[in-house]
């Protein structure tokens, strides 16, 4: 009897964020066995970085690596035949795909790019009679309405297997769900249901791709990378050539975790379940645009060799609501650090402070907050590490200090630099440097929701271009 061998896809990891490494992408397409490549370049604060670059520039607002490493990746992904799909859209999907585009023409070379278009949703946020309320604080969207400057809505994976299906090389998205990026190429290339699934059957099969796509979404952090386990870190091997996770995936779902063949970085039980559970507010209800999924009955048995089998991801059928990330203008900040040296290190740092304070008071400098952190003492943990107390700050060699003024004045921000250069001279002695004194940004608040997603589903599109 002819035994049925069961089809599989090979997925790697692209990027992590906006500015990784791709130089690991390229391992894992000439020697992983990619088919597809998924790319995360956008967390929730890089829209307000790309916010700003369109506010300089209308024709931007999207992850501007995109092109340098498509431009490094496309001659290695032609030979092979491997695909990309990719979030580096942004708030400018087109644009990013023209950019791409260009470029390619430049080199004389030739590709189907998709674009995903449809995530944005800042008109309806902005309508007078929207009644979105806060996700965590549930505050109505009224308070925030006329500074709104983005609001997208994260996307799930059909409109990826829908250009995948079109023939799309590249396919380029604005706020697609992370995991979403890996999981509309497997549901492409197994087959897999994804409108409508319904039978516990189909949603373990989208559960296991979505917990893929959780492990992958992170490059280097899936495979060793930030591994955080005390003493045990300075174990994982050469992260100055770190292989990103590549995933094998067959039609029922079971995935073997592995990365490229001689690269640095290890796939073991611990660098796995590590990233298993990054981000993860509820490990019962991990919720997606696609499936809800499960993560209670996953087993991982570490094969060896860096290889890792997952199975046991439970799916139940997705909310009928999305979520948006929305930002809005919050005003301005202006920061400034300056260092003070043994003797006396902490009490220096202590009167030039007071005094900075006592000026805001009596020039009656506008601001919603002084922020105070000492580097090296508490701005990695900040109250969760206690202060020694003064006697010991005291001895220091050196005590950093930064202040950072919130604002929603501008030219307050823009003067607050200008209350520091005479403590140079009459202030307590100081020996470590000063810096930030002409540094003020405009600050960008983050305000999620959630919207009904057949409200945004209609308006989705795929486009080709060539």
């Amino acid at each position: 009897m002819k035994m049925h061998r069961m089809k599989s896809i090979r997925i790697g990891a692209g990027l992590g964020f906006y500015g990784d490494n791709w130089e690991p992408v390229a391992a894992s397409i000439e020697r992983g066995g990619v088919q597809f490549i998924a790319s995360d370049h956008l967390a929730e604060l890089t829209l307000a970085i790309l916010q700003k670059d369109r506010q300089r520039d209308p024709a931007l607002g999207y992850a501007r690596d995109v092109v340098p490493m498509l431009l490094k990746l496309w001659p290695l992904m032609r030979e092979r035949g491997v695909r990309f799909v990719c979030n580096a859209g942004g708030l400018n999907p087109r644009g990013a795909a023209q950019a791409v585009l260009a470029a390619f023409k430049a080199k004389g070379w030739q590709a189907k790019v998709a674009v995903v278009t449809g995530d944005d949703v800042l008109s309806r946020l902005q309508s007078a009679e929207a009644g979105f309320d806060h996700l965590f604080t549930h505050e109505p969207v009224a308070g925030v309405r006329e500074r709104l400057v983005f609001a997208n809505a994260y996307v799930g994976a059909q409109p990826i297997v829908d250009a995948l299906d079109a023939g799309a090389d590249i396919v380029i998205t604005g706020r697609v769900a992370d995991a979403a990026l890996f999981l509309g190429p497997l549901a492409h290339g197994l087959g897999w249901t994804l409108a409508g699934a319904s039978s516990e059957q189909e949603l373990n099969r989208l559960a296991q791709g979505l917990t893929v796509g959780h492990l992958l979404e992170c490059s280097g952090q899936g495979s060793g990378g930030n591994f955080g386990s005390q003493g045990a870190w300075q174990a994982i091997p050469d992260l100055a050539h770190i292989g990103y996770p590549v995933a094998e995936v067959y039609e029922d779902g079971t995935a073997l975790i592995t990365k490229a063949p001689d690269t640095g970085g290890r796939i073991n039980f611990d660098t796995v379940r590590q990233q298993l559970l990054y981000e993860v507010h509820n490990p019962h209800a991990y919720f997606s645009p696609d499936v809800v999924l499960d993560m209670g009955h996953i087993t991982l048995h570490d094969e060896g060799f860096d290889r890792v089998r997952l199975t046991g991801a439970r799916g139940t059928p997705p909310t009928d609501t999305l979520k948006v990330v929305a930002g809005f203008r919050d005003g301005y900040k202006a920061e400034v650090t300056w260092g003070f040296s043994w003797p006396d290190a902490w009490d220096k740092a202590q009167a030039a402070q007071a005094t900075i304070r006592t000026l805001l008071k009596e020039k009656r400098i506008p601001h919603d907050e002084l922020f105070v952190e000492y580097p090296g003492l508490n701005s990695a943990h900040g109250a969760l590490a206690p202060l020694p107390k003064a006697d010991a700050l005291n001895q220091s060699n050196e005590i950093w200090t930064r202040l950072v003024l919130r604002t929603q004045d501008k030219a307050a921000a823009d003067g607050f630099g200008r209350l520091f250069p005479w403590i140079g001279l009459s202030g307590p002695a100081y020996t470590c440097g000063f810096t930030g004194l002409h540094n003020t940004s405009e600050l960008l608040g983050i305000w999620p929701t959630l919207i009904p997603r057949a409200e945004v589903e209609q308006g989705v599109r795929v486009e080709l271009l060539s």
